[in-house]
Formats: structure tokens, C-alpha cells, sequence
């Protein structure tokens, strides 16, 4: 009897409950799935409209998705209000939480913060060959935490965004300058030598069209004077055109008689009488 007593006692309270605020958790989820859709469309148009500007990708995803997340917070503390709960202790408990979590991964938001400049400044975009903490690359994806390279070799490179904001970044968009040095003796002809390293380079494919090459005495050496030669090529062929451009030089250097000196060390030995 005890048990049928607290068994009715319950239902009583729970059709009590039912009844006082059924209207009320009806309305909640009501404004809930009402908010759920709109802050999804809302979202969704946004990041649209973003795109259709040409902004970038990445930077129209993370704003859809704010807003997103804002318009639902919104909703969830109008229908919690709607049912009678009180959100003050609950938005104290999560900032605490979120204060505390905050602490523990900081250097996880330093790269999302890191992340979120530049997608706002856009010191590169996809495509571009950037050098960054002496790796370089181009770039595939930039994310909210990292951003991924992939170098001549196919070989992703990822690099937390805080490692990347406040550093020196050269940036060379599709392009990567390939700096070359060619000595040669003293007595050359050093306006055939130039002539001749000038039709070397340009016999060589992949290298720029738009950026003509320069090419000229760099410094005079020990036992040769050197050339220096200045070519722009794709950030992909990097070293398969470096490669190139040696072997081409190299060779009409040879054809021509062109005399590439070594570094020689005259010793006398010197004889007391």
C-alpha cells in the first residue's frame, strides 16, 4: 500500500506538472525549432552573400557559422526563459567553465586568434608561394588553427597559425625567385659571358614569362668574377628548374671556351743557403 501511495503521489505531481506547464515546454520547443531554422538559413545566406562577394572562403564559413551560433544562443535563452528557468546561473557556471577551459588550452585560441588575423588581413591567399619559419610552400588550405603547404615534393607542411602571425612571411605568390652564381677567370669577355649565360637561361623551360631574368657581374672573387643570374619559375618546379638552369649554363659555358676557374694556392718553399 506504502508503494501504491508514493506511486500515486508521483503521478499526481507529474500530471500537476503537465498540466501547469505544458502550454509553456510546448511554446519552448516551439521557439527552439522556430530559432534552429532560422539561425541556420540566416547562417547559411550569410556565408552566400559573403562568397558571392569573393571574400574568402575560409573567412565566409567562420562568419556564417558566428552567426549561426549567436541567433541559436539567442533562441535557447528566450525558450528556457519561456519555460520559467532562470538563465543568470547558467550563463555565470558556463563563462566560469569557459574561463577555466580557457586557461587550459590557450595556446589552442592563440592559433585560432592567429588564424582569425589572417583570414582578415590576408597577407596570402590560396595559391600563393609563401616562406614562412624557413619551410615554404604553396598554399592549400588556411584554417582557423593551422594553415597546410604542400612544397615541391607533394609533402604537406602544417604550421600553427601562431607561428605564422608577427614572423617574417615572404610571400611570392605563384612564383619562387631561383638565385644562381657563375664564376669565371679574369680573362673572359665578360659581354660574351653574359651574352652566353642570357641564351642558356632562356633555352630552359618553366621559367616566367611576365618576369624577364637578370643576369650580370655580382662580385668579384678571389680567382674568378661571378655572375649572378635571377630567375622567376613555379614554386613546383622549384629545383627541377634550378637543376635545369645549371646543366644549360654549365654546358654553353663549355661549348664556348668559357674558363670556369678553381680556387689555387701558389706555395714556395724556401731554401736557407
Amino acid at each position: 500500500m506504502e508503494q501504491l501511495e508514493q506511486a500515486q503521489v508521483l503521478y499526481d505531481t507529474l500530471i500537476e506538472f503537465a498540466v501547469t506547464y505544458s502550454f509553456q515546454i510546448v511554446g519552448a520547443l516551439f521557439i527552439f525549432l522556430i530559432g534552429w531554422w532560422l539561425s541556420t538559413k540566416i547562417g547559411t545566406a550569410v556565408e552566400n552573400l559573403m562568397v558571392n562577394r569573393d571574400i574568402d572562403i575560409t573567412l565566409s564559413r567562420f562568419t556564417g557559422g558566428a552567426v549561426k551560433i549567436v541567433i541559436l544562443a539567442v533562441v535557447t535563452i528566450i525558450a528556457l526563459g519561456n519555460v520559467g528557468i532562470s538563465v543568470t546561473p547558467l550563463i555565470a557556471a558556463v563563462g566560469a567553465i569557459g574561463l577555466g577551459a580557457g586557461l587550459a588550452i590557450q595556446g589552442m585560441l592563440a592559433n585560432y586568434a592567429a588564424g582569425f588575423t589572417i583570414i582578415i588581413t590576408r597577407p596570402f591567399v590560396l595559391g600563393d608561394t609563401i616562406r614562412v619559419q624557413g619551410v615554404s610552400g604553396v598554399v592549400d588550405k588556411v584554417m582557423l588553427p593551422y594553415t597546410i603547404l604542400i612544397d615541391e615534393d607533394n609533402v604537406h607542411i602544417q604550421i600553427p597559425n601562431k607561428l605564422i602571425v608577427g614572423e617574417i612571411l615572404q610571400n611570392s605568390a605563384e612564383q619562387m625567385l631561383i638565385e644562381l652564381e657563375i664564376g669565371v677567370a679574369y680573362s673572359s669577355d665578360v659581354d660574351n659571358v653574359a651574352s652566353i649565360i642570357t641564351q642558356a637561361v632562356q633555352s630552359v623551360e618553366g621559367i616566367s614569362d611576365e618576369k624577364v631574368p637578370t643576369i650580370g657581374i655580382d662580385n668579384f672573387g678571389d680567382s674568378s668574377i661571378n655572375f649572378g643570374v635571377r630567375v622567376w619559375a613555379p614554386t613546383t618546379k622549384h629545383f627541377e628548374t634550378r637543376y635545369a638552369l645549371n646543366q644549360a649554363i654549365f654546358n654553353a659555358l663549355q661549348r664556348e671556351n668559357v674558363e670556369i676557374p678553381f680556387p689555387q694556392r701558389e706555395v714556395r718553399m724556401l731554401q736557407d743557403s
